[in-house]
């Protein structure tokens, strides 16, 4: 009876028919109106015919949209905190990790371009520079790195003029965690809960003290702990993806100024030596 039963188990797999693809639609597939393949194809509109350019554009148009998903993660993570959803905020901040990989794996499509290349078509860049992307001006915010001198450029575009000034001023990722560690119980010093979200935080005393502290106890169930190496993994892979910029004007274009009429090289290393959650690194001293 073992024997039958198993031969027509068998019998009936053999004659089930693989499934087939669907292959007829009266309009665009469901998958190009989801992707917009072709909005996203017209977007590739080089100024030149140089064969360096199209890499560059792709790599920068990919960039703002890793930028933009960055933004939604961290604001994700700001209102999972503000409802005290430490599990939320700490998911959404460690698919950010993934997300700022990617976003450094993006700079390998552009290193093999020589000062030749780039010269090939820099000069139709015009005025365009990397310093005018707002979308990186909100990852920047959302880490705290907050100056109100990169909002000026986008008077022009007042929607995107007024979210900035928003986001200048509304508190980073870093204050809504400090927050969230005060309602906790933790002693965060008032003058840095009540102090002006529109300027860049440095290393606090007591604040470093703190994470020091949650440091001391690295078990498995220190959410703390946990929150607080999430944190340090987005802010290594961020001034990775800094350094990594660096390299690559520095490969493309040496100390020439930039495009939009920066100090090129010399404002990027500036920039990136500005430390994200300068705190966390400060506690990894004092332990």
């Amino acid at each position: 009876m073992t024997t039958r039963r198993l031969r027509g188990s068998a019998a009936t797999s053999t004659d089930a028919r693989p499934a087939e693809p669907i292959v007829e639609f009266a309009e665009a597939t469901p998958y190009e109106q989801y992707v917009g393949v072709r909005q996203l194809q017209a977007l590739l509109r080089t100024v030149t015919d140089h064969p360096a350019e199209p890499a560059f554009l792709v790599v920068t148009q990919v960039m703002e949209l890793w930028f933009t998903l960055l933004r939604r993660e961290w604001e994700l993570a700001q209102r999972r905190l503000r409802t005290d959803d430490l599990d939320g905020a700490v998911a959404a901040i460690r698919r950010s990790v993934h997300h700022l990989r990617s976003l450094n794996a993006s700079w390998g499509s552009l290193l093999w371009m020589t000062p030749a290349e780039f010269n090939g078509f820099r000069e139709q860049l015009g005025e365009a520079s990397g310093f005018q992307s707002y979308e990186y001006r909100h990852v920047e915010f959302l880490l705290g790195l907050k100056a109100e001198s990169v909002v000026r450029p986008h008077r022009g575009l007042p929607a995107v003029h007024a979210d900035l000034q928003r986001a200048l001023a509304d508190p980073s990722l870093e204050d809504d965690v400090l927050a969230f560690l005060a309602r906790r119980g933790l002693p965060v010093p008032a003058e840095v809960l009540e102090r002006d979200r529109a300027v860049q935080h440095e290393a606090h005393p007591g604040v470093t003290e703190l994470w020091a502290g949650i440091y001391r106890d690295p078990r498995p169930g220190n959410e703390l702990f946990a929150l607080g190496e999430a944190l340090t993994d987005v802010a290594e892979e961020f001034t990775t993806w800094r350094q990594r910029h660096v390299t690559a004007v520095r490969r493309s274009m040496g100390a020439k100024p930039g495009t939009g009429g920066s100090a090129g090289l010399a404002w990027l290393e500036r920039s990136a030596a500005r430390v994200v959650f300068p705190d966390l690194w400060e506690a990894r001293t004092v332990l």
